[in-house]
């Protein structure tokens, strides 16, 4: 069955192929994939601090609804977590994502979106080693692995464990 599945980005600093490498699962195995951001016309991606490819944004998460979604990849890179978690809407739609059981794929730097979602009091999650104290203020058990599920969160720390994180990805979808 075709899932629509929801990318959420800022408009620059996502690390590329922690966009690119979902993105190219999901499609791949035959569902729908829809880059929504903070504001209109393209994201520009990057390979770690170098600029790499933009992509055109499909929607703003303003006018986003998760009704519309079965599942929601957060890509990481440093900027990008940093200022989705400044923008409100961004907020609340990752923590009416993450309450609504529908599975919420976060790598990298991405958990800080949860952590400022206020979502993940007694939860388990992976993330690039700088976040473990923030998780943990959070109310979170940070792992070190290469790809953590608990209940609807899949988490995982770098570009290096994307393999397992869009396995585990794909799994959930079903």
């Amino acid at each position: 069955m075709d899932k629509t599945i929801a990318f959420l980005t800022a408009p620059e600093g996502i690390e590329r192929v922690e966009l690119t490498d979902p993105w190219d699962a999901v499609t791949g195995a035959g569902h729908s994939a829809t880059l929504l951001s903070t504001e209109p016309g393209t994201v520009q991606t990057f390979d770690h601090l170098d600029k790499a490819e933009t992509r055109p944004v499909d929607g703003l998460v303003k006018d986003a609804s998760v009704d519309d979604f079965d599942a929601l990849v957060l890509p990481g890179g440093v900027a990008n977590p940093d200022a989705l978690r400044m923008d409100a809407d961004a907020v609340a739609f990752i923590k009416a994502f993450v309450e609504s059981g529908k599975p919420v794929a976060a790598i990298c730097h991405a958990p800080w979106t949860l952590i400022e979602a206020g979502v993940l009091k007694g939860r388990t999650l992976a993330s690039w080693p700088s976040l473990q104290t923030d998780l943990r203020n959070a109310g979170a058990t940070w792992k070190d692995e290469e790809v953590v599920v608990d209940g609807n969160l899949i988490t995982s720390r770098n570009p290096d464990d994307l393999p397992a994180f869009t396995k585990a990805l794909l799994d959930a979808l079903g």
